[in-house]
């Protein structure tokens, strides 16, 4: 190490497709910035690799702000890494130490298929999206924002629940591999507007029947899934969606 630099032993998880078995492989990284982000660690190895004519790591990224939730990575048996709060992307090298190990996988999940390497398939969340249709609305002019009224709490609520970015690591953190902080975040986020009422009931029929027919596992309550979503979207919107739901369901 010099200059402040770190150097970290990384085991990766290298698997070329879903079908194909899978093994770890154990690669150095040198000279490494703490200020570096996790995916830009990545990046210097992948740069070595290719010089040595070896094939890069495969792994997920778009916007690297926190944004996209393609950075969806299992780091040393988190998802995301050990800084709560945060993405894979906006994880820095600073929260680790000179010498570590740090072990690297991709989702583990029936329902998010390898793609490769660390890349894993998340289309079931988009089909699970899909499966909740469209919002009704009235045509012509736009009204004014203002003339909506909705409760301060009630928008407050919503709005949490919309900073799901549905990068999938509440379903990497539960022992059922569930969906469920996923889809009661976005069943919650227009159950609690007006602009969400006419297809209210439809919807979270349809959403909770499609996470069903894509595998996903059911919610036990340990609570997994909200200590690990870096948006800190709260347990309580289950419960929400588990009421529309009955609810929908008994009308």
């Amino acid at each position: 190490m010099s200059n402040g630099t770190m150097n970290l032993t990384l085991k990766v998880w290298r698997q070329n497709n879903a079908t194909e078995r899978g093994r770890f492989e154990t690669y150095n990284a040198q000279n490494i910035s703490p200020d570096m982000s996790f995916l830009e660690m990545i990046d210097v190895v992948n740069e070595h690799l290719i010089q040595e004519g070896k094939d890069p790591i495969a792994f997920d990224h778009d916007c690297r702000e926190g944004i996209c939730g393609m950075c969806s990575m299992y780091i040393n048996g988190r998802p995301h890494g050990p800084k709560q709060g945060v993405t894979t992307c906006q994880l820095h090298m600073r929260s680790f130490k000179n010498g570590d190990t740090i072990v690297v996988e991709p989702w583990r999940s029936a329902a998010f298929p390898v793609i490769k390497d660390l890349a894993v398939n998340r289309s079931s969340f988009d089909r699970i999206m899909s499966a909740g249709g469209f919002i009704s609305v009235n045509t012509g002019n736009a009204k004014d924002a203002n003339t909506i009224l909705i409760p301060k709490d009630d928008a407050d609520l919503a709005f949490d629940a919309a900073a799901c970015i549905g990068c999938g690591a509440c379903v990497a953190a539960c022992k059922n591999a569930s969906a469920m902080l996923f889809v009661s975040a976005k069943v919650s986020q227009l159950a609690l507007l007006p602009q969400g009422q006419v297809e209210r009931q439809a919807r979270v029929l349809n959403m909770v029947k499609q996470m069903d027919a894509e595998g996903f596992g059911n919610c036990t309550n340990t609570g997994a899934c909200e200590a690990e979503c870096p948006k800190g979207i709260s347990i309580e919107n289950i419960a929400r969606m588990n009421r529309e739901y009955l609810k929908a369901s008994m009308d």
